[in-house]
C-alpha cells in the first residue's frame, strides 16, 4: 500500500535500508518484544488513515523522516524550482542531514502518536471495510442538509443547484424571470 508521503513506487514495506534496531526504542512507551522497525512501520501503516487531519508541515515532516529511514541521507539532485511539491519534500529530508534512522523512526512515531493520541501500536491495524471508516470513526459530511422543496414552489436558483438545464431553459425563455436584475433589486 502505498502512502501520499512516498516517491512513487515506494510502499511502507520496500527494502531500500530495512532496519532492525532491537532495543534502540529509547523512551518510546512500548512492549519491549517490539522492535523499533515493527513500531515504524506501524506507525507508518496507520499514517494512512490521517493524512486527512495532518498539516503540509507535519506531512512533510513525516516524509523527510521517512525517505531518512528507508534511503538514508539525501541523495537526490534537488528537484526543478517549477517542482514545488518535489523541492518542499526535497528540502524536508535534506535538512535532517546524517539524522540517525533510529532517531528518524522514533521521530516519525512520536509524531503520527501526536496526530492520533489514542493509536495503539499493540491494537492491530483493521483491514477492509473496517479500513474505511476513518479518524475517529465512521466519516459522514453534513456539511449541506438538502432542504425539500415541493415541485411548484422552486424557483430558477432552485433549479441551477439541482443543474436541471431543461427547467432554467423553460424559465428563461418564458420570460417571465428576470435573468439581468442584480441581486439588489430583488424583493
Amino acid at each position: 500500500m502505498a502512502t501520499p508521503l512516498l516517491p512513487a513506487g515506494a510502499t511502507t514495506g520496500d527494502s531500500g535500508g530495512e532496519l532492525s534496531s532491537g532495543d534502540d526504542s529509547g523512551d518510546m512507551e512500548t512492549d519491549p518484544s517490539r522492535t523499533l522497525a515493527e513500531l515504524f512501520e506501524k506507525a507508518a501503516v496507520h499514517l494512512q488513515g490521517l493524512v486527512q487531519v495532518a498539516s503540509r508541515e507535519q506531512l512533510l515532516y513525516l516524509y523527510a523522516r521517512y525517505k531518512q529511514v528507508k534511503v538514508g541521507n539525501c541523495n537526490t539532485p534537488k528537484p526543478s524550482f517549477f517542482d514545488f511539491e518535489g523541492k518542499q519534500k526535497w528540502e524536508a529530508w535534506k535538512a535532517l542531514g546524517d539524522s540517525s534512522p533510529s532517531q528518524a523512526m522514533q521521530e516519525y512515531i512520536a509524531a503520527v502518536k501526536k496526530l492520533d493520541p489514542g493509536w495503539n501500536p499493540q491494537i492491530p491495524e483493521k483491514k477492509g471495510k473496517e479500513a474505511k471508516s476513518g479518524f475517529g470513526g465512521p466519516v459522514v459530511s453534513s456539511l449541506y442538509h438538502e432542504e425539500t422543496i415541493r415541485e411548484e414552489d422552486k424557483n430558477i436558483f432552485d433549479y441551477c443547484r439541482e443543474n436541471n438545464i431543461d427547467h432554467i431553459t423553460k424559465a428563461i425563455k418564458s420570460k417571465n424571470v428576470e435573468v439581468n436584475m442584480k441581486d439588489e433589486e430583488n424583493p
